[in-house]
């Protein structure tokens, strides 16, 4: 379907070029409109009825024209990107039309591929957990709403049960809470002498003690009572008050959360769907108590990774190598399952940050929703649509949809905007903006890429991004490429990210590449090193890199290594190899991530790590890094190890008792089934009749 663009330089308060803007994107002229969502709005009802794909170059109308497009019945798909915060409002606004024309190309596209998507259940099982005083004043508000359990964490202290048992209320600590909407699971001790299920609410032991430990919280204060057990006899039959009981344990499921303790009982960066940890702040506390209608019914979000065990890192034989994807995501969502080398991802508790694909060495964990290769196509179609409006050396700026996005605007609104050839680019979240991005943006003809932090990431998230900066710096610095062409840039607040952005170099771009970006992580970056490589000012055929990258060698003591092949099972990468002709251990560097599970392995400790990036063709051929004799049975002569593996072994054992008989040490000189055969038949065995 043939598609129309609607331009609108906004009462003439930016410089919009539609006959350059046409030509960087091959269409005919596009008139520009100034008034295009009041005194022009004809020519949106126009584009409509020619049932035509629309590309609307206004966000702040958005509203409108979507229901000026449904009211009239509209066929084409309609489609809205800013060009007045991003571009047209900016000191440097005059020159920004090379950018505009980025931002139509890239908004122009169709939408990424369906991904499989995630479920929630939720009913209206709510437990509110906190101190008494303000769980039960909530409760009341919100049990006509919701089937409300309430949970107080203090011992009731200055609290009052209602007089009509309308909901459940228990008293205890929590000693777990997990889950996400639609299946909460939270379990409790009950410490009180006084169990609230059993309890009849009658008052008699409230009268009964000389103390007054009991009020009308029907919960004990066990700093005053003094054990006389008058409200035991009070009880009676009913038998609700039991000194003796000890702490109990108590269980349930619930749908949502509603947290009232300072200290949160979920304490991720991001807490999961359905849990609001308000705390004391009576406003938050009303906020919360809203949003919690929004969250009954059926919900659906993207499944935001796709995991391959194959190729994960995490562990080997129960040793535990790479853990770089538990260690940053915020949720909670991945932990360990080591029993099986691997990990695994609760895909209700993924938010879509991508931080896990970011850090993952091999490429085992990636980013699903949009992939590499929909941004990728993103990227490379508003760098060529900017480079054929006339624009040079573009430079990309990657941000978020939340603060970010508002930051963006508040720059255009209050400030100096964004410099002419800053081309933003807006992702559900920054963490997923690893270097196969960034390197590949570079490669495709990005002077420069700046990665955004608002305010709202989390520490993790900052500290893996600055790796990954630091990563890709070291790599441009080792081709040659000077200057800053990568920054993660956390900002304040304005002022700071005015100053920052406007401070920032701008060195020229490389010729743009002609391939895609991919979902294969490693995949992608040999072809962006190979186009690195071939216009870099320094020609170098290695690049020595800093621990914990994800390219390398290893390195072995050739005299403390038995080639006993542990690390050649203790590798998930394929890059250490045995030789099926001769004891040899062989190392493909192409392979290798870097996790460290040989060094972890290997019963001698002959091993060690070299982080670099090696880009000869060697890279991607196995090379021998250590070979030994082959030991021959001395009985049929057939090769079963060799010889620094036999040596040692007979060196070590020599003054063992059990190869204290005669002919024992010769049996470690024999292959398994000739050791067999001479046991059976040299070996002094004891008799019963011997006894």
């Amino acid at each position: 379907m043939r598609h129309k663009t609607l331009l609108c330089n906004c009462n003439k308060t930016m410089t919009v070029d539609g006959k350059i803007l046409a030509g960087a994107s091959g269409d005919e002229a596009v008139p520009v409109r100034s008034e295009l969502c009041r005194h022009h709005l004809a020519s949106f009802e126009a584009a409509v009825k020619s049932g035509d794909d629309l590309l609307v170059a206004c966000t702040q109308e958005a509203p409108l024209f979507t229901a000026l497009h449904q009211e009239m019945g509209g066929q084409g798909v309609i489609r809205f990107v800013n060009i007045r915060e991003t571009a047209g409002w900016s000191e440097e606004g005059a020159q920004a039309v090379p950018k505009m024309a980025a931002l139509l190309a890239a908004a122009d596209l169709p939408d990424p591929e369906p991904v499989p998507t995630v479920s929630y259940e939720a009913g209206n099982e709510l437990l509110i957990v906190g101190p008494g005083a303000a769980a039960l004043p909530w409760a009341e508000r919100l049990a006509g709403q919701f089937s409300v359990t309430v949970l107080m964490t203090d011992g009731g202290r200055c609290a009052e049960l209602p007089g009509e048992r309308r909901y459940p209320v228990h008293s205890g600590k929590v000693r777990a809470l997990s889950g996400y909407l639609g299946a909460f699971a939270a379990s409790w001790n009950q410490g009180n002498p006084i169990d609230l299920e059993a309890c009849t609410r009658c008052g008699a032991c409230i009268e009964a003690c000389p103390e007054q430990a009991i009020d009308f919280s029907f919960q004990i204060d066990l700093d005053k009572c003094k054990s006389h057990r008058k409200c035991v006899t009070a009880c009676g039959t009913v038998q609700a008050i039991d000194f003796d009981r000890g702490e109990s344990l108590r269980e349930d499921r619930f749908d949502l959360v509603l947290d009232l303790d300072d200290t949160p009982q979920i304490r991720t960066e991001q807490p999961p769907q359905g849990y609001f940890a308000p705390g004391r702040d009576p406003l938050e506390q009303a906020l919360a108590a809203g949003k919690l209608g929004q969250m009954t019914g059926s919900f659906e979000k993207p499944k935001f990774f796709v995991y391959r065990e194959k190729l994960c890192a995490h562990a080997r034989s129960g040793i535990t190598g790479c853990t770089k994807c538990i260690d940053v995501c915020s949720t909670g969502a991945i932990s360990s399952l080591i029993k099986e080398n691997r990990v695994v991802v609760e895909p209700h508790l993924c938010m879509g940050c991508g931080g896990c694909a970011t850090v993952c060495p091999s490429g085992a964990m990636t980013y699903a929703y949009p992939r590499v290769a929909d941004t990728g196509t993103r990227l490379k179609a508003a760098l060529k649509a900017y480079q054929a409006a006339g624009g040079r050396n573009p430079r990309l700026l990657f941000h978020n949809s939340t603060d970010g996005r508002e930051l963006l605007a508040m720059l255009a609104r209050r400030g100096r905007g964004l410099p002419a050839d800053l081309i933003p680019v807006e992702v559900l979240h920054v963490a997923a903006i690893g270097i196969d991005l960034m390197l590949g943006a570079i490669a495709l003809g990005a002077a420069q890429v700046v990665v955004l932090g608002a305010g709202s990431e989390a520490a993790a998230y900052v500290e893996a991004g600055e790796r990954q900066v630091t990563l890709m710096q070291e790599l441009l610095a080792g081709f040659g490429y000077e200057g800053e062409r990568a920054c993660w840039l956390p900002v304040a607040d304005l002022a700071d990210a005015e100053r920052r952005l406007w401070a920032l170099p701008r060195p020229a771009s490389l010729p743009a590449a002609g391939f895609n970006l991919g979902n294969d992580k490693r995949g992608t970056l040999d072809f962006v090193f190979d186009h690195l490589r071939s216009h870099a000012p320094k020609k170098t055929d290695a690049i020595a890199l800093k621990s914990g990258a994800p390219y390398g060698s290893v390195e072995v003591n050739k005299e403390k290594c038995t080639l006993c092949m542990a690390c050649v099972g203790s590798c998930p990468e394929g890059a250490l190899l045995d030789s099926k002709e001769t004891p040899a251990l062989r190392f493909l560097e192409q392979n290798c991530v870097q996790c460290g599970l040989c060094v972890r392995t290997c019963p001698e400790q002959a091993l060690s790590l070299q982080p670099r990036l090696l880009l000869t063709g060697q890279a991607k051929t196995a090379r021998t890094l250590n070979e030994a004799q082959a030991f021959d049975c001395v009985k049929c002569g057939k090769p079963f190890g060799t010889r620094q593996m036999v040596d040692g072994m007979l060196s070590r054992l020599s003054q063992h008792s059990m190869f204290a008989e005669p002919g024992a040490l010769d049996r470690i000189k024999m292959c398994a089934d000739c050791r067999v055969v001479d046991l059976l038949q040299n070996s002094r065995h004891g008799n019963i009749n011997d006894l």
